[in-house]
């Protein structure tokens, strides 16, 4: 079997914004739709539960099941029970929060694995924000631009991924720079707009749809970058 879409997200998980980009992922799927807060962990259970609720929001409007998977560490991601749940998934979806603390919790535990070998046998697998970045090779700290970045789960390795582009560099000025320095050849990097996604049907990661209120763009450096609006398609 081939693998799945691949959707990442500049920001609007779960709201009515992204209802459409994400019934599109699970067209032709079990109804079966895997939310994964983890990157929320560290905010604590009350801002998990509003990820929880939200995405219940969702999967009703899109009339479909919702299983949340809360792993809040790794040995909770390490769990048999969790991973278990996301057999029979027909969108696997991993929301916003801590990049860095979502891709070492996940991190060659049990519940990764599953997710991988979800995605692999034909399950859509899409992240927001803090979930877009950490399906690539490169996840930078935004606070501290002294830390080495962590390499991420790396479905994505050629790309390296800024949310909430249009948001973004206002939170973190150095941010770009750090992203399109020392590139190694074939790497390219993208800013995804809030409220903006884009999706490889063919699960290769290599020719985008654009979706979305925004653009998505290919970033050359700090000066040059080109954008792409709602319907257009680019590759990567």
């Amino acid at each position: 079997m081939s693998p799945g879409p691949i959707g990442l997200v500049g920001s609007g998980e779960y709201l009515p914004v992204m209802t459409g980009f994400e019934g599109m992922l699970l067209k032709g799927r079990p109804p079966r739709y895997v939310q994964v807060p983890t990157a929320a962990a560290p905010e604590g259970e009350a801002v998990l539960r509003r990820w929880v609720d939200r995405g219940a929001e969702q999967a009703d409007r899109l009339g479909v099941e919702q299983v949340p998977v809360v792993a809040r560490d790794r040995a909770e991601a390490d769990d048999p029970g969790l991973a278990a749940m996301v057999g029979g998934a027909g969108l696997i979806y991993l929301s916003g929060g801590n990049p860095a603390y979502l891709a070492q919790t996940l991190r060659g535990t049990r519940l990764w694995r599953a997710i991988d070998r979800a995605w692999r046998a034909g399950a859509a697998l899409a992240g927001c924000s803090a979930g877009a970045i950490v399906l690539t090779g490169w996840v930078p700290s935004i606070r501290d631009a002294g830390r080495e970045p962590d390499p991420g789960l790396r479905v994505l390795p050629h790309l390296r991924v800024l949310p909430h582009f249009d948001r973004m560099l206002r939170w973190s000025p150095g941010l770009l720079a750090r992203a399109t320095s020392g590139l190694p050849p074939g790497t390219f990097v993208l800013g995804i707009d809030e409220d903006t996604a884009i999706a490889d049907l063919t699960g290769a990661g290599r020719t985008w749809e654009v979706h979305g209120r925004q653009r998505a763009w290919v970033v050359a450096d700090e000066r040059h970058r080109a954008g792409h609006a709602a319907g257009s398609r680019f590759t990567t």
